[in-house]
């Protein structure tokens, strides 16, 4: 990531990396943080200091979001927005009306902005609350039985390797698919996941900084507009599920994106 972002700065701007205790010694120079690790870090030394945070995701930035008031917080959301990961089920599946979700009850508010959005796109969904580990199948199977496909969001406390095995199990054998949260998922048996490429992220970082040259400011933490779809074929033809190219789905999720009430008639 650091070699890509300083390709995309250029000679212009000198890029290094900081040691524990620089950031409180300098608050003219502006952070990029890789991950909610060295993000953490930096706003543990110093909260004055301006900070680009890279590969975090929205739930994290928002526990932020009095020192997002600053405008000298920016922010690039890294794993794909919720809204898009269910319009892409829906591309797959066009079938698809009813998405089921799973939640702890410290993390059913992830979905709360999602469930608002899926009627324009033709779709209704569901959280179905996991009260305790030893619920997590049963609460599984009930939920398999309402939705077409399991939508997982980013969510350690539901979907984490202790779990993801015995999800994808129980969901291939109901004959239903995942969609989401990453790149890694799909490889293990989740059908398919956008996902937004390093290269993607850094010109949009380079970007953000030459702004806040400018202007002394950050806009609003935001998700890369372009993205790329992550399937797994061979899960596809196990469940008979013919799939396009990758190409053609990201096109159509994109066109349903942008048009949602259009992408809603199936």
């Amino acid at each position: 990531m650091t070699s890509l972002l300083r390709n995309e700065l250029g000679d212009g701007f000198s890029l290094r990396p900081f040691k524990a205790g620089q950031t409180s010694q300098d608050e003219n120079s502006l952070i990029v943080t890789l991950g909610p690790e060295a993000f953490t870090l930096v706003r543990q030394e110093s909260r004055n200091v301006p900070v680009l945070a890279l590969l975090v995701d929205e739930p994290f930035i928002k526990d932020h979001s009095n020192d997002l008031g600053e405008r000298r917080l920016g922010a690039i959301f890294y794993a794909p927005p919720l809204i898009r990961q269910a319009v892409a089920g829906k591309v797959i599946l066009p079938h698809a009306t009813r998405v089921s979700m799973l939640a702890t009850p410290d993390s059913v508010s992830l979905y709360q902005q999602l469930t608002e959005q899926l009627p324009a796109f033709g779709m209704e969904g569901q959280v179905f609350v996991v009260s305790s580990s030893d619920k997590l199948i049963p609460t599984l199977i009930r939920a398999l039985e309402y939705g077409d496909f399991l939508l997982a969001a980013p969510d350690r406390n539901i979907y984490n390797p202790q779990t993801i095995k015995h999800i994808l199990l129980t969901t291939y054998r109901r004959n239903r698919i995942v969609i989401g949260p990453s790149q890694a998922y799909v490889k293990a048996g989740a059908l398919a996941s956008t996902y937004v490429p390093l290269t993607v992220v850094a010109g949009l970082a380079a970007d953000l900084i030459n702004e806040y040259q400018i202007s002394n400011r950050f806009p609003p933490p935001v998700y890369p507009e372009a993205f790329r779809l992550e399937v797994n074929e061979q899960v596809a033809r196990s469940l008979n599920i013919p799939l396009p190219s990758r190409q053609e789905l990201a096109a159509e999720i994109k066109a349903r994106l942008s048009s949602p009430m259009e992408g809603s008639n199936d």
